[in-house]
């Protein structure tokens, strides 16, 4: 595996990708953060870590907005417009590219998967609905995303517990079991925050190495 950065302008300003290069790749796998964190999360450093050794390439998405340094998410419609601007970079391996994100990150995929011809699409900690508003659903964006997808969602995540997902669609759910937005299981849980992570990734290599590309 080699990693290097690229710096990719966008009509929502400076991106950046963080590539971890498989040899002999098959597909990559873009992933970018959510709007509270980094590409530093648990998650996305695990998938980079692990995913290459199965001849996927990783590529982490750091957004505009935090590339300029900024605390605060800038708006969807701004988000999906850096997102579209570093896809041409994404495929220029002329590789199969898989959309993906965590929380914000996920709903960016969604939302652009069908238009940019992404492979499939991985939600990691999808955001069903503001913590406590279940009213709130954004079901829509995952259901619409139009493509394969995999949802790995924590079991106690408060964004969405796996429970409240909707049946149908063409999506297969994982349970992180104990899992909060972030992955984080507690240290009385009976799973442990290393475990928590291999699951994720075997899981993500399993479905990436089975998608029909």
């Amino acid at each position: 595996m080699s990693t290097r950065t690229q710096s990719v302008d966008t009509p929502a300003g400076e991106a950046r990708i963080t590539w971890h290069t498989a040899r002999a790749a098959r597909l990559v796998l873009a992933v970018s953060h959510g709007a509270g964190g980094g590409i530093e999360a648990r998650d996305l450093r695990a998938l980079a870590a692990a995913l290459p050794a199965h001849g996927i390439t990783v590529a982490l998405v750091e957004q505009p907005w935090r590339v300029a340094g900024k605390k605060v998410a800038a708006a969807p419609k701004v988000l999906d417009e850096g997102w579209r601007g570093l896809w041409p970079a994404l495929a220029e391996p002329g590789l199969p590219v898989v959309a993906g994100g965590r929380s914000a990150g996920a709903r960016v995929a969604c939302r652009t998967a069908a238009e940019l011809g992404a492979a499939g699409v991985l939600a990691l900690a999808f955001p069903l609905h503001p913590p406590g508003r279940p009213e709130k659903s954004r079901a829509e964006e995952l259901l619409g995303a139009g493509r394969p997808a995999l949802v790995v969602q924590g079991g106690r995540d408060p964004f969405g517990r796996p429970e409240e997902f909707p049946q149908g669609g063409t999506y297969t759910l994982v349970e992180v079991p104990h899992g909060d937005h972030g992955f984080a299981v507690p240290k009385k849980a009976d799973v442990t925050q290393e475990a928590a992570l291999d699951l994720i990734t075997r899981t993500v290599a399993e479905w990436l190495t089975a998608l029909d590309v």
